[in-house]
């Protein structure tokens, strides 16, 4: 748990405290770079520590990276150069990468699937506490004791945490193929999918790099973003073909592309698209259209997070209490499909409490139907393919949020380029703030240049939870306690 919630912290850090570490290295135009390295590092390599734990046991993995967290933000804590704690960032993802997936995957070979809810409920409840802690006191933390040690009191957490788990980890958690199997490690990696793993690594890391680069630090026409998107498509088919003829493919293309679990990635992949292109432009809605501070409209968000966590806790009790996963999934795609079309209602001089109202549906939907995803995945797979899969979902949600931050960018700045005028547009686009130093007869242009930009950005999350309603309509799945079972799905919920 505590690894959930110190991962989450110094994932969220970022958006509070980066200002004021570009700032130090007088480097504010590689502001980005903190959080796109990170995110870079994380999810290219997440979907791979499944099938390779599967292969040389989890906790080798975990320990791997609490070790490996633990040395970066160390790094982080020393770092004396912007290009240093970049990289420090981009190795600390990969140390997130361990320890949150092999979180996942060992209280799956703890946890019965009966009761998975009510631990379900626990992770929920610390992975939203770190993540809140990290985004509302970063920047407090930078400002009363420096940016510095905001990265050195993680460390004797991390460090109580690396001890504890090197004690209490289990040896023979997961498959272990290369002890089952009586052969070491090298032998056991030859049946390994590495051309998989590669091609899945340069996919995921070079559409990340192209859709965080493009329309932020180059335009979407530079030939950085345009190779960039062009080699992720070209892996990405590669991968496609590779992974149709891999006998333990890191990517079960099978299982991806059949009922229900593909049914259950692609939601939450599409869910997360919806919920990033609100949860990004939420605070720009107030800054420019209500003109407010950035630290108004932020904390403006406190209220949809604590409706995530408050219905994730729950969803997790009422699973292990009922058995039944469906109907909170179908509630809560709903619930994001309410949200965004009340967001894309917003009218002018509405309330702004009225508007932060309005941001709460869509958090409680993700409350509920995330955790009962992730036990459905769990619930129509067998025991072997349980990790693999929960690692794809992963992957399917880390790509969304980064889909839907570039998109919702995409259409925000194309739609803005469309209602301003050419002599203020530069301005106005790079800084909020300078709404408020602008005559007023242009004041009013570029306020409702921006309501009817994020009215857009907003109607667009409708299309994509519609999408992500389809997918899970007409699902069947297993009542937990009833059947686990890997395609067949007796029982199934009405």
């Amino acid at each position: 748990m505590m690894g959930y919630f110190i991962a989450m912290f110094d994932s969220t850090l970022m958006a509070s405290s980066h200002p004021v570490i570009t700032s130090y290295f007088n480097a504010s135009n590689s502001a980005s770079w903190l959080s796109t390295a990170f995110l870079l590092t994380s999810t290219s390599l997440q979907p791979l520590m499944g099938r390779l734990s599967d292969t040389i046991g989890r906790r080798p993995l975990y320990l791997a990276g609490i070790l490996l967290l633990t040395a970066t933000t160390a790094w982080c804590a020393a770092a004396n150069s912007i290009g240093s704690f970049i990289a420090a960032r981009a190795i600390c993802g990969i140390g997130a990468a361990g320890l949150l997936s092999m979180g996942n995957v060992m209280t799956n070979d703890l946890v019965s699937i009966e009761v998975r809810g009510t631990y379900q409920a626990y992770i929920n409840l610390f992975y939203g506490g770190g993540s809140a802690c990290g985004a509302a006191f970063g920047g407090f933390l930078c400002d009363k004791l420096g940016w510095r040690m905001t990265f050195a009191i993680q460390l004797p957490v991390l460090i109580a945490l690396f001890i504890n788990a090197y004690l209490t980890t289990p040896v023979t958690l997961g498959p272990c193929l290369a002890k089952s199997s009586g052969l070491g490690v090298r032998d056991a990696m030859k049946g390994f999918d590495f051309a998989g793993s590669f091609f899945l690594t340069v996919s995921v890391a070079f559409l990340i790099l192209g859709l965080n680069l493009g329309g932020n630090i180059f335009p979407w026409q530079h030939p950085f973003v345009i190779v960039s998107l062009v080699v992720a498509v070209i892996a990405g088919a590669i991968l496609l073909r590779v992974e149709s003829r891999a006998h333990r493919p890191v990517m079960p293309l099978p299982m991806l592309f059949s009922q229900p679990r593909g049914n259950l990635v692609f939601n939450n992949f599409f869910a997360q698209i919806g919920m990033n292109s609100i949860l990004f432009n939420a605070p720009l809605y107030f800054q420019a259209v209500k003109l407010e501070s950035a630290s108004i409209s932020g904390f403006r968000l406190a209220g949809p997070s604590v409706a995530l966590t408050i219905c994730g806790v729950s969803s997790g009790f009422i699973m292990t209490a009922t058995g039944r996963m469906k109907w909170l999934i179908v509630v809560g795609s709903l619930f994001m499909l309410i949200g965004a079309i009340c967001l894309s209602s917003l009218w002018d001089n509405i309330p702004p409490w009225l508007a932060t109202i309005f941001l709460v549906p869509s958090s409680i939907g993700q409350g509920l139907s995330f955790p009962a995803t992730s036990l459905a995945v769990l619930a129509t797979s067998s025991q072997e393919d349980q990790a693999v899969m929960t690692s794809t979902l992963l992957l399917g949600r880390q790509l969304g949020i980064v889909m839907g931050v570039s998109l919702s960018s995409l259409i925000l700045q194309n739609s803005l380029t469309t209602y301003l005028e050419q002599l203020i547009i530069e301005q106005v686009r790079k800084s909020v703030r300078s709404i408020i130093d602008l005559d007023p007869k242009h004041q009013i242009q570029v306020i409702d240049a921006y309501s009817r930009s994020l009215r857009i950005v907003f109607i667009s999350a409708i299309a994509v939870y519609l999408i992500v309603n389809i997918l899970v309509w007409g699902i069947e799945l297993p009542r937990l306690g009833k059947k686990v079972a890997d395609d067949e799905h007796e029982g199934g919920e009405e």
